[in-house]
């Protein structure tokens, strides 16, 4: 008899202590909840061993990761419905060891351990990334920005479209294009900074160089771009070559504390100080002050998290760092701005652009599955569905305001205290 779904719905929901929101397709072709919700498709009892061994976020990520998970039907849906059990508890949800202390949650949990087979612990998929340190040290950073980025300049291709920015883009018209919209967003930095012929620009953390052929094309400045990634510095030095801007712009594989050919007229830092880490942050944010003329700017663009009552409570999200950005942190917004001024600079405006993030979220989650089974050619069927997840997760990450993006210029202002912007200095909107 095939009773596996029933059987598992009803054991989540005691587990839970509330109705579980979606509809169970298990591997024995049994279903069982709400028939017009999105399916929670248990393609193996394996998926639940990873549960019990690792239960939370990071079991569910293996367990989809390795395809003993799947959703049938919309996956942001799926997500929504999920998101009060897994990312919208709050710091006052419960422990595992506190659950368990609920009789009815422990008869809950043996009546999984009945359903899922052999005692055995599966082995986490391959693309986890395994470590019991988080030290931004060079070589760790290099190791975790390679494990991102390194996967295959194709892969981005088909997720970031023509333009090759890996950031959030900028929609003054919601209905424009993504390359129009990320065209806004490097035209925008570009104005904040106040760029001009002439004029030297240090671009961190610069991706596929994007960034550095914008701002050399269309302001005519002089740009040096590092990135630890080496596929990403081969696909932008070809860029730079087509482009015919090899006399302006140089890309360089260099971590951001190696940089020693200062000044420079201003910096950009776009979606590049989410790798930094927290303990690192006022060195970060210092270097790049050195590294400044007297007067000169920085547009630093960065995800943000919620702030919590108790910031010793905050901990790196399994999924994400496993998966996804191995060492990665995300501070509040206030943190950031606080290390920026420690480090001696002065802040003169944020700018919180969370909507178009998960617009531009919206529109590479479409380009993966539009393309899917070549993504998974090329980088492997773990890969594209950790790239699906993450991206969809933080659509609605961004929409429920649980994380944010913003860009924040800060000047290097003078002792004479001219800072060179004007007294409205919102004048590139």
């Amino acid at each position: 008899m095939a009773d596996a779904a029933p059987r598992l719905h009803a054991l989540v929901q005691q587990l839970l202590g509330a109705p579980f929101p979606l509809r169970i397709r298990a591997w024995d072709g049994s279903q069982a909840g709400p028939p017009d919700a999105p399916a929670l498709v248990v393609r193996h009892r394996r998926a639940i061993r990873r549960l019990l061994f690792k239960p939370g976020e990071l079991g569910l990520a293996r367990a989809w990761v390795a395809g003993d998970l799947d959703v049938e039907g919309d996956l942001y849906t799926a997500l929504d419905l999920l998101s009060g059990h897994i990312w919208d508890r709050g710091e006052n949800a419960r422990t595992l060891a506190e659950a368990l202390r609920d009789p009815d949650v422990r008869a809950a949990v043996r009546g999984l351990l009945r359903l899922a087979g052999p005692p055995l612990p599966p082995a986490p998929p391959p693309e986890e990334v395994r470590r019991t340190t988080h030290l931004h040290t060079r070589r760790t950073d290099r190791r975790a920005i390679s494990h991102h980025y390194d996967v295959g300049n194709d892969f981005y291709e088909i997720v970031l479209g023509p333009s090759m920015v890996y950031s959030c883009a900028y929609w003054p018209d919601p209905d424009a294009g993504l390359e129009e919209a990320q065209h806004d967003k490097l035209e925008l930095v570009c104005r904040k900074l106040a760029l001009a012929p002439g004029q030297r620009l240090l671009d961190v953390g610069c991706g596929w160089g994007s960034m550095a052929i914008h701002a050399a094309r269309e302001h005519g400045v002089g740009v040096v771009g590092i990135t630890l990634s080496q596929e990403q510095a081969a696909y932008a030095r070809k860029r730079v070559a087509d482009a015919g801007l090899t006399d302006r712009v140089e890309i360089r594989v260099q971590d951001y504390r190696d940089v020693t050919d200062g000044p420079y007229d201003a910096i950009s830092s776009i979606g590049m100080a989410e790798h930094v880490g927290a303990e690192t942050y006022l060195e970060y944010a210092g270097v790049l002050h050195a590294l400044l003329r007297p007067g000169g700017r920085l547009l630093n663009h960065q995800i943000a998290r919620r702030p919590r009552r108790e910031e010793s409570s905050y901990e790196i999200d399994e999924f994400i760092d496993a998966y996804v950005f191995p060492d990665g942190e995300l501070a509040p917004l206030g943190s950031t701005v606080t290390q920026l001024e420690r480090a001696g600079f002065e802040v003169r405006d944020v700018e919180s652009i969370r909507e178009h993030y998960a617009l531009t979220l919206r529109h590479w989650v479409a380009r993966l599955e539009a393309d899917w089974h070549r993504a998974v050619r090329l980088t492997g069927a773990g890969r594209a569905r950790v790239w699906r997840l993450y991206m969809a997760a933080s659509v609605l990450a961004f929409e429920r305001h649980r994380i944010g993006v913003n860009q924040v210029l800060a000047v290097r202002t003078p002792p004479s205290g001219t800072s060179g912007l004007p007294l409205r200095s919102r004048t590139w909107n």
